[in-house]
């Protein structure tokens, strides 16, 4: 089955400001170039000794800027094929899964989840191992069984679960560093209905008690606060909705207490951007997602910040930025707790281990948030916390790196398939490469 996507003009766009979608980072360089073929792609890299691609720039940090140039797939005149045997599907890396769903679903088809926002591409999305959330649930990257990607040479390199071993692992939470990764083939399962219920106000001891008790209602579930009253403002239960099932939610969970509303995760905020509530049932990709795909995700202009701990470390975790809540609190639209299953990608933070990630959506106030990121991870360092690769954290190099055992390895593999440094920037040296 295949369908097309985009036919746009290829070419360069230049003279407009490049900023990211919260609007904190202005890009170096205004030059993007809109790559529709691989080919396009392949002479692009072949051509130009300095570049980065840039997708649908959901990143709050500098891991995508270039002071050169940017190369952008998210056009390409691609198609979505479905294998025959119905276990995977190939498709352009740049499209969005908001675009991708839908349209999996009319042929009866699913993803095993999705990010809290539906907006972003799939190739950024598993470059960077962005994640949903969920017991049993890895991040999106640990949907891809197949990829194809254009490497610093101009070589197209095809890499896959089945036949590459070490070197797939290695590769699929590339951060930007290995090449342009132009097709992505990703596991599907037969598509399925869900239902989401909001509980509010859970107290904090009955969290500390009955954590795993609380994760494991659901699919998906999600935890908010703001850290500063005594308890967990809502718990989004996602549910996935068994044939034939008469299923009555709990009026009560551990304390917190049915909401009657539908609910934003920011409180303030009106929940006619968020997917529908109150039990409803619907496809997997309206329910998965917190935000719909037409409308703003969150709350728009924010910065957000993320720590991975493991899954055994999550309540002293929890408690631990819990005693931080007068500082942190006032300068927090809300704080998101998830889990996450481990998965075996070189650079992926969640790396061998089964982990929570605790999550801040920040006012857009930088020199407040960049002197409470040292106090934060301070306070999760005893647990050996990972930050998001896409989000804001003042972590050292020297202390990342011991995160990551496998970064040396990593760093061979980029200088293998990027010999020349095309594809480092600022970000990478810093961080990647060290120097």
């Amino acid at each position: 089955m295949a369908a097309p996507l985009f036919s746009p003009l290829t070419g360069w766009a230049t003279g407009e400001k490049l900023k990211n979608w919260a609007g904190n980072l202005e890009y170096s360089t205004t030059r993007l170039y809109q790559a529709k073929t691989s080919n396009d792609v392949q002479d692009f890299v072949k051509k130009h000794p300095k570049f980065k691609v840039l997708g649908t720039r959901h990143c709050f940090n500098k891991i995508a800027d270039s002071k050169d140039e940017f190369i952008s797939i998210t056009q390409a005149d691609e198609a979505i094929e479905i294998a025959s045997d119905g276990k995977t599907v190939t498709v352009n890396a740049g499209i969005k899964y908001g675009q991708l769903s839908p349209y999996l679903d009319k042929k009866g088809f699913a993803l095993h989840n999705l990010a809290s926002l539906p907006h972003i591409s799939v190739a950024g999305a598993c470059a960077t191992a962005t994640h949903g959330s969920g017991e049993k649930s890895g991040n999106l990257a640990t949907a891809v069984s197949g990829f194809e990607m254009v490497a610093g040479t101009g070589e197209i390199v095809k890499l896959s679960k089945e036949k590459d071993g070490e070197r797939f692992l290695a590769a699929v939470v590339n951060l930007g560093a290995l090449g342009v990764v132009t097709k992505m083939t990703l596991d599907i399962q037969p598509t399925f209905e869900m239902n989401q219920f909001v509980y509010e106000n859970l107290p904090m001891a009955q969290l500390k008690d009955n954590f795993d008790a609380i994760e494991s209602k659901g699919y998906s579930v999600s935890l908010f606060t703001n850290w500063q009253s005594l308890d967990i403002a809502e718990i989004w239960v996602k549910r996935k909705i068994q044939k034939g099932e008469m299923y009555k939610p709990d009026t009560e969970l551990f304390g917190a207490r049915l909401a009657t509303k539908n609910l934003h995760p920011i409180p303030e905020l009106s929940a006619e951007n968020c997917t529908e509530q109150m039990g409803v049932p619907g496809p997997w990709y309206e329910r998965m997602p917190h935000f719909k795909m037409g409308f703003t995700p969150s709350s728009g202009k924010e910065l957000q910040s993320e720590f991975f701990v493991p899954r055994k470390n999550a309540v002293e975790a929890i408690m631990a930025i819990s005693r931080l809540a007068d500082q942190v609190g006032p300068h927090l639209l809300t704080s998101e707790i998830r889990t996450i299953a481990a998965d075996n990608f070189w650079m992926s933070p969640c790396y061998r281990q089964d982990s929570v990630a605790i999550h801040f959506t920040w006012k857009q106030d930088w020199p407040a948030v960049s002197k409470l990121l040292p106090v934060i991870e301070k306070e999760l360092a005893p647990f050996n916390a990972r930050p998001h690769w896409g989000k804001l954290f003042t972590m050292t190099p020297a202390k990342l790196k011991t995160l990551y055992e496998k970064l040396p390895d990593f760093q061979e593999i980029a200088k293998e398939y990027d010999p020349n440094g095309k594809f480092r920037n600022g970000f990478l040296d810093t961080y990647v490469y060290q120097i």
